[in-house]
């Protein structure tokens, strides 16, 4: 069970509740799931209850208890515990493991993961000032709207519907990839800024962790073929690897300073900070085409790359370790994310490089 198909059922007990005449609310679009926080437990945790309290009039704790038999009794949930104002903390059964079918769906896809037919069979029509950074803001916004089943056509001229706040001076001197992220990743209404720290290549630039994050995962996945073994999606085990120096195989190490990273986790450390991401995918394209908004795909973007940095220490073999089950699978999710790194830029209009 993906978080994505949690919240769809968390929503489900909700309608449930509302339906027995327990709950009088309306049912919310949306149901928040992620890492339980401090005192809480499980793998996964929801706030719904205390989001419904006032609406419902009831303590959210209340909210939480008629939630949580609705909730314990779905196939795939092992066990719903309530902690501390009313939060849900769900333990999944362990043949529900999230990572396989998230993998597997990412897989099949490709970089069309996360396309959908929000807009199916919509013309949005977009009014555009003559400015750079509003020419661009379209541009992307008409790929949006496609992969979400629509069709978005562009005009010039006043009054216009979409204009982002300029850029303060043309971009173009960044090169494609800097200057497109320059202008499409601050939020419409903030003034993009406009500067070498682009072309950075340090951690402190959103834009290379995201594309050294997709390029480091390629190297991974030329090093596993070197090592003899490919990505399978499976469990990935959490236990801890063997201390020891990296695998004997490495050419494709890459030039630039890497980020800083922790040292080596364990993989079951990294996981759920991952898979959240990478299955919120789909609404994050949905609603940056809705509300015409492709900072939000650049941000998202910068989430998943954060996520699977930690991650990669993880995947390849070390030392005298030989590969295993548990290594094609962490391989299958890094490249998963891969995927998803890759698409998102494809859809901004820049490059996700093999190598950096």
């Amino acid at each position: 069970m993906t978080p994505v198909e949690l919240s769809r059922t968390v929503l489900r007990a909700v309608r449930r509740a509302v339906d027995d005449g327990e709950l009088s609310v309306t049912v919310p679009e949306r149901a928040v799931v992620g890492e339980p926080g401090p005192g809480g437990c499980g793998d996964y945790a929801t706030n719904i209850a205390l989001q419904l309290a006032r609406p419902a009039g009831q303590p959210p704790r209340r909210v939480a208890e008629i939630l949580r038999p609705r909730l314990a009794d779905v196939a795939g949930i092992r066990d719903v515990v309530v902690t501390g104002p009313g939060f849900l903390n769900i333990t999944l059964a362990a043949q529900a493991n999230p990572v396989s079918g998230l993998v597997r769906e990412i897989r099949d896809k490709g970089v069309r993961y996360g396309y959908g037919d929000a807009l199916a069979g919509q013309v949005v029509a977009l009014r555009v000032p003559y400015e750079v950074r509003a020419e661009v803001v379209a541009d992307v916004v008409v790929r949006l709207v496609g992969a979400q089943g629509g069709r978005a056509t562009i005009e010039h001229g006043e009054p216009a519907d979409l204009r982002p706040v300029p850029a303060p001076e043309d971009p173009a001197p960044l090169g494609p990839d800097a200057a497109r992220w320059a202008v499409l990743h601050p939020a419409p209404h903030d003034r993009p800024r406009i500067s070498a720290d682009h072309l950075m290549q340090r951690e402190s630039n959103p834009l290379f962790r995201v594309r050294y994050a997709h390029a480091r995962i390629r190297s991974l996945s030329r090093n596993a073929a070197r090592l003899g073994f490919t990505a399978e999606p499976g469990p990935v085990e959490p236990g801890p690897t063997a201390p020891g120096p990296a695998a004997p195989t490495q050419p494709d190490a890459l030039p630039h300073p890497a980020p800083r990273l922790a040292p080596r986790p364990d993989a079951g450390t990294t996981l759920r900070p991952l898979l959240t991401p990478l299955a919120d995918h789909p609404r994050i394209l949905a609603a940056a085409a809705i509300h015409r908004a492709p900072d939000r795909v650049a941000r998202h973007l910068v989430t998943v790359a954060d996520a699977v940095l930690p991650f990669l220490p993880c995947v390849l073999p070390r030392g005298d370790e030989k590969p295993s089950a548990a290594h094609r699978a962490r391989l299958a999710l890094a490249e998963a994310a891969g995927t998803v790194l890759a698409g998102g830029l494809s859809l901004l209009g820049i490059d996700a490089p093999e190598h950096l």
